[in-house]
């Protein structure tokens, strides 16, 4: 296939206006949306005017007048670069005819099949690769390139979902062949020769899922003569093993992250180092790159040391088991325990009173069979441990951005290369729509969506603590702010209420945190970097930023599956519900014990006709004035649970 014919170039279309570049989004509905610095808000081309464009191309967009409602609108008018050429979806194949209905509904056109032969099967999952389009009138033409079975089958739909986000499950012969000389050789440690501090005699552990099969963090305590505690935050040295330019350093930045999903993880680093060589495994000497602080129990820092390490692991918790040693108070490492879940918590304390959000939202776990089938779904539960886990790791990444960040000799800021871990500042106007929400709630909140602090979000969020809407508007309010991202600019975390921040405690699964430890190294040991490597930084910071969004999509459509996979068995059955969105066309709901989603169509309320009031987020019966509002609590029967699309339909039991 030549490139120029499925790229378009539509140089002729004769318009005035200006022409901008960019990668394109697009929504469910086939809308494109383009970002542009010059403008409040993206352009926004709409689907009559994509030609031929699909979601992450390189595009030209040229300007059309604005709408009423102010929105710039605009047309593609040349397609520069395909983002991607492989599609996964569900074979349509009639008598005369044979189509792929893409699994991504923002692909927003079916693809013709130009090949179907006898095992091209209706019902089942394939991968198309795209192979012409130059009409937007016309559907696009493909090739089926790969079958993968009956839409629905557990193994099916996993591996879809791990195929149409690109991920590669299996690593390249170089890299498993270097991998596996790692291992051969990577064992024996010379503290000495390798300039590393000894900390083999300090209590150290780990406190991880259940599950997890590596361990790249663990934490040690030793009290000091004065009173004074040093507590370690020990990571693995995955940059002793994982030398810039090999072949294990390629892989590691072409992936990007470890991906989680239900079932199953697709590591960054192959078994040889991401569960042998680099874990940090109990009774084991390993290499670790370490942030030792020296603290008060108020949570105060009074000195820090970063550098390499030798540490061996007397004890592998896990979150439950070093609760209960915590809690019973004469379990194994329980002092210790006790401790650090002490300080943990005065240093909790001052990050909420410097403004971190309260973000601690809900998640879902799985129990599944030995085929991959759901048989309990729960709500995951947040111990001190976990939180004790999370603040030394925050501690640690706080303090080593900050140091890397770094000042010249007039306490100036000075220019350093660094992927920091930015979140900037929600923008103003999504920040009004949350406070609307609030407002149709029933909660009138005093605040500047103009200029919100991160103290104002955490006002929000306690007016609904504990009440029925507490997930709803903790959800709306992730949603109105600016997502989190890789940037070599500090503009600080928002949501943290830091103003430095990276990633340096999960080397082993991301690609981030890696690099961060190769630029520790060299401050360390006073060398500089070259404004050619700030240029590399940026490129990883952007390619890290869009593999893990990548990975997010993937672990949250996993769980969309499994929590459909598992409903479809209760069909029938009543649910305690709360509605979770307001449409003309119906209600969004999300059942309580799963967190499962649903929608109910405005057919399936009752006899009444329902008017959508747009303000007040309701629907309102015409004749009867019943109401139906966001965050109110209703009972619901399923009625329907479709896999393969991942979609459950309820109907409404009573309010």
């Amino acid at each position: 296939m030549k490139k120029k014919e499925l790229i378009k170039n539509n140089n002729n279309l004769n318009h005035k206006g200006k022409v901008f570049t960019g990668n394109i989004s697009v929504n469910s509905h086939g809308i494109g949306y383009l970002p542009n610095d010059d403008f409040k808000e993206d352009i926004e081309i709409q689907e009559a005017f994509m030609n031929t464009a699909l979601p992450g191309d390189k595009v030209e967009v040229l300007l059309h007048t604005f709408k009423n409602t102010g929105r710039i609108q605009g047309e593609v008018v040349s397609i520069l670069e395909r983002s991607r050429y492989e599609f996964v979806g569900v074979i349509e194949r009639k008598e005369k005819s044979c189509t792929l209905r893409p699994d991504d509904r923002r692909v927003y056109r079916d693809f013709n099949i130009s090949n179907p032969t006898e095992k091209v099967i209706d019902g089942h999952k394939a991968m198309a690769k795209l192979t012409f389009w130059d009409n937007h009138k016309k559907n696009p033409e493909a090739e089926i390139v790969a079958i993968m079975g009956p839409a629905g089958e557990h193994e099916v739909e996993m591996n879809a979902i791990i195929r149409e986000k690109g991920f590669d499950i299996k690593f390249p012969e170089r890299v498993e062949r270097e991998a596996k000389q790692l291992q051969e050789n990577g064992i024996i440690i010379d503290p000495k020769n390798e300039s590393r501090k000894e900390m083999r005699d300090r209590k150290t552990f780990t406190i991880d899922p259940e599950s997890a099969k590596d361990f790249d963090d663990a934490l040690s305590i030793k009290k000091l003569p004065n009173g004074d505690w040093e507590i370690g935050v020990h990571i693995a040295d995955v940059s002793h093993y994982v030398v810039e330019g090999s072949e294990l350093d390629k892989e590691a930045r072409k992936r990007g992250t470890s991906v989680y999903l239900v079932d199953r993880t697709i590591p960054m680093l192959p078994e040889e180092l991401s569960n042998d060589l680099c874990s940090l495994n109990v009774a084991e000497d390993k290499r670790a790159f370490s942030a030792v602080f020296i603290m008060d129990e108020s949570g105060a820092v009074k000195d820090r040391w970063f550098g390499k390490t030798i540490i061996s692991s007397n004890k592998r918790f896990s979150y439950e088991s070093a609760q209960k040693s915590m809690d019973r108070g004469d379990g194994e490492l329980s002092k210790e325990l006790r401790t650090l879940n002490f300080i943990s918590k005065k240093i909790r304390e001052k990050r909420f009173k410097k403004g971190a959000i309260d973000f601690d939202t809900k998640e879902v776990g799985f129990e599944l069979d030995k085929n991959g089938v759901p048989t309990r779904i729960f709500i995951k539960e947040r111990m001190d441990t976990n939180k004790l886990i999370e603040e030394f790791m925050l501690l640690a990444n706080r303090e080593v951005a900050f140091f890397l960040y770094g000042k010249d000799k007039k306490g100036d800021s000075k220019k350093k290369p660094v992927i920091y871990r930015v979140h900037d500042r929600p923008d103003p106007e999504k920040m009004q729509n949350l406070l609307m929400l609030l407002k149709a709630l029933g909660h009138n909140v005093s605040i500047n969506p103009k200029d919100i602090s991160s103290k104002d979000l955490n006002r929000i969020l306690r007016v609904v603590t504990g009440k029925t809407e507490e997930t709803l508007v903790k959800t709306a309010s992730i949603r109105a702010m600016a997502k989190a991202i890789y940037s070599t600019e500090n503009v600080g975390h928002f949501g943290l209420a830091f103003k430095h921040y990276a990633h340096f405690t999960s080397p082993i699964r991301r690609y981030p945190d890696l690099i961060i430890h190769r630029l520790l190294s060299k401050r360390i040991a006073g060398k500089t970097i070259s404004p050619k490597d700030i240029k590399t930084l940026e490129v990883i910071a952007k390619d890290s930023t869009d593999a893990e969004i990548k990975a997010t999509e993937a672990e949250r459509e996993s769980i969309k599956f499994k929590q459909v996979e598992f409903m479809k068995n209760h069909k029938g059955e009543v649910f305690d519900a709360v509605i979770s969105g307001v449409t003309g066309w119906g209600l969004y709901v999300e059942e309580q014990k799963t967190l499962s989603s649903g929608m109910i169509h405005v057919s399936g309320l009752d006899s009444d006709y329902y008017e959508f009031n747009e303000k007040k987020f309701s629907l309102v019966g015409k004749r009867t004035g019943k109401k139906f509002t966001l965050g109110d609590k209703i009972k619901v029967e399923l009625i329907e649970a479709n896999v393969e699309e991942r979609q459950l339909t309820f109907k409404i039991i009573q309010k």
